[in-house]
C-alpha cells in the first residue's frame, strides 16, 4: 500500500506539469455553479412561499427558535441566503477577474515546480533523511527522559484498604517488610514500587531536568527541518538560477546544497531553530499550567491562559513562515538568518497579493492530491481486503474486522504523500522567492537577462530589451 501511495504520489506530480491549470479552473467553476444552483434554489423557495399564511413574518416577530426548520419556512431566511450568496458568487467573479495574472503566475509556478522536480529527482527522497535526523532525535529524547526520571532511588509504599490499615500509603522496605507488624494488623498488604525519587537537590529540581530535555528535543527537531528545508531550497534555487536549463544545473545539486547548509548555515539554521524552540517551548508550559489549573473556578486565569496560548501559536505560525523563507534566502544567498528573514519578509510584502494567490492554490492542489492518493490506496485496499481481486483472493487471509488495517493503510499512505508534497511546496515557495527576485534584479536586457521560464515571459508580457535599449 505505502508503495502504491509513492506511485501515486509520483504520478501526480508528473502531471501537475499538464493538469494544475485544469484542475484549478474546473474546481473554481465546479463552485461558481454551485453557489449559482444555490442562489436558483433560494429564489423558487422564496417565490413558493408567496402566498402561504405565515411566511411573510419576521425572524424578529417569532423571536428565538431552538428547531431550525421553523426559519425555514420564512421567505425572509431564503430573501437572506440569497442576498448573501449572490455577494459571494460577485466576490469570487471579481477577485477572479482582477487576480486572473496572478492566478496564471501561480499555475505557471506549479508548472515549474513539477519541471523542477523532474530534474532533481533525489529531492524526492530527501525528506527520509529529515525522518531519520528525527527519529534520533526523538530516541535522544525517550532515553534520556527515562534515564532522568529512574535516575532517583526506587520508593515502595504500603499498599492496602485506607478505612481499616493506618500504615497504608506509608513508605516501607521490601526486604523487611514481610516481618514486620504491618502484615498482622493489615491482612492483605503488600509493599509494592511506588517510584523513583530522593531526598537530593538533584532530585528536588528533576523535573527542570526534564523540562531542559525537551527544550533540547525541540531544538534538534527544529534543526533538521531547518537543514532539510535550507538543503532543498538550494537545490531549486540552483535551477531556477541556471540560465539555460537543464544545461547549466550543477551536477549534483542536491548533495552540494546539503554540503553547503553544513558547511556554511549551521549557525544560521540552528539560530531559527533556537527561536522556533522557545516558543514552543512556552506552549508546552502554559499547555501544562491549563492542565493543572483545569479543576480550578477561577474564569480570569483560564481566560487569560486561553488567550496566551491563542496569542503563541500565532506567533509559532508566524515564526515558521518567516523561517521557512529566511532559509530560502540563506540558500539563494549566504548571507546571516537575521539578514535572510528581513530581505524575504519585506520581499513579500512587496508581492503580497502573489504570496496570497500562490499560497492558496498550492493548498487546494496539494491536498487534492493527498486526497486522491489516500482515497485511491484506500479503494484499492478495501477491495484487496474483502477478496473482491481474484488474483490476490488465495493470498488474502480471512478478516472478519478489516476496517483497522484499511484505516492504517489510508493514513499511511496520506504522511506519504504528505512527505512527497512537503518537498513539492518547497520547491514552489522556492521558486516564488527566486522569481520575485529576478523581477526586481533584473530588467531583461543583455547585461541583466531574465532567468525564468518561457511561460513566465508570456504571462508577464516581458520581453527582452535590445541592446541599444539597454
Amino acid at each position: 500500500g505505502l508503495f502504491i501511495a509513492m506511485m501515486l504520489s509520483l504520478l501526480f506530480l508528473v502531471l501537475l506539469r499538464f493538469t494544475a491549470g485544469v484542475l484549478f479552473w474546473i474546481f473554481i467553476f465546479g463552485v461558481i455553479g454551485i453557489i449559482g444552483y444555490g442562489i436558483w434554489h433560494c429564489y423558487w423557495e422564496y417565490d413558493h412561499l408567496k402566498g402561504i399564511p405565515g411566511s411573510d413574518l419576521t425572524v424578529y416577530d417569532i423571536g428565538f427558535q431552538t428547531d431550525f426548520k421553523v426559519y425555514l419556512q420564512l421567505r425572509q431566511t431564503w430573501l437572506a441566503f440569497m442576498i448573501i450568496l449572490c455577494g459571494v458568487e460577485v466576490i469570487i467573479i471579481l477577485m477572479l477577474i482582477f487576480l486572473r495574472n496572478r492566478i496564471r503566475i501561480a499555475i505557471a509556478l506549479l508548472k515549474e515546480g513539477s519541471r523542477a522536480i523532474g530534474y532533481i529527482m533525489s529531492t524526492l527522497f530527501y525528506p527520509i533523511v529529515t525522518f531519520l535526523l528525527i527519529a534520533i532525535c526523538i530516541s535522544y529524547w525517550a532515553v534520556t527522559a527515562v534515564f532522568l526520571a529512574t535516575s532517583g532511588e526506587p520508593v515502595y509504599k504500603v499498599m492496602a484498604n485506607q478505612t481499616l490499615c493506618k500504615y497504608a500509603n506509608l513508605t516501607c522496605d521490601p526486604e523487611t517488610f514481610n516481618t514486620t507488624n504491618v502484615t498482622k494488623l493489615c491482612p492483605g498488604a503488600q509493599c509494592t514500587f511506588a517510584f523513583y525519587g530522593g531526598e537530593s537537590l538533584y532530585h528536588k529540581y528533576i523535573f527542570i531536568f526534564q523540562l531542559a530535555n525537551a527544550f533540547v528535543f525541540l531544538w534538534l527537531v527544529n534543526f533538521a527541518i531547518a537543514l532539510g528545508q535550507c538543503t532543498l531550497a538550494g537545490a531549486f534555487a540552483s535551477y531556477y538560477w541556471a540560465y539555460r536549463k537543464p544545461a547549466d544545473i550543477p551536477l549534483w545539486p542536491l548533495f552540494s546544497s546539503f554540503g553547503r547548509a553544513i558547511r556554511y548555515h549551521t549557525g544560521s539554521l540552528a539560530f531559527g531553530a533556537l527561536i522556533l524552540a522557545i516558543v514552543q517551548l512556552i506552549r508546552v508550559i502554559l499547555e501544562y499550567l491549563d492542565h493543572k489549573l483545569k479543576g480550578t473556578q477561577n474564569s480570569f486565569t483560564r481566560f487569560l491562559l486561553c488567550c496566551l496560548k491563542c496569542c503563541f501559536w500565532c506567533l509559532e505560525k508566524f515564526l515558521k513562515f518567516i523561517n521557512r523563507n529566511a532559509y530560502i534566502m540563506i540558500a539563494i544567498y549566504g548571507k546571516n538568518f537575521c539578514t535572510s528573514a528581513k530581505e524575504a519578509f519585506f520581499l513579500l510584502m512587496r508581492n503580497v497579493v502573489r504570496v496570497a494567490v500562490l499560497d492558496k492554490v498550492t493548498d487546494f492542489l496539494l491536498f487534492l492530491g493527498k486526497i486522491l492518493v489516500a482515497g485511491g490506496v484506500g479503494v484499492l485496499a478495501f477491495f484487496f481486503f474483502t477478496q473482491r481481486i481474484p488474483v490476490f483472493a488465495q493470498e488474502v487471509p480471512v478478516l472478519n474486522y478489516y476496517w483497522v488495517p484499511l484505516l492504517t493503510v489510508i493514513i499511511g499512505s496520506y504522511l506519504v504523500a504528505h512527505g512527497f508534497f512537503s518537498v513539492y511546496a518547497m520547491c514552489v515557495d522556492t521558486l516564488f522567492l527566486c522569481f520575485c527576485e529576478d523581477l526586481e534584479r533584473n530588467d531583461g536586457s543583455t547585461a541583466k537577462p531574465y532567468f525564468m521560464s518561457a511561460s513566465l515571459h508570456r504571462i508577464l508580457g516581458k520581453k527582452k530589451l535590445s541592446p541599444k535599449k539597454a
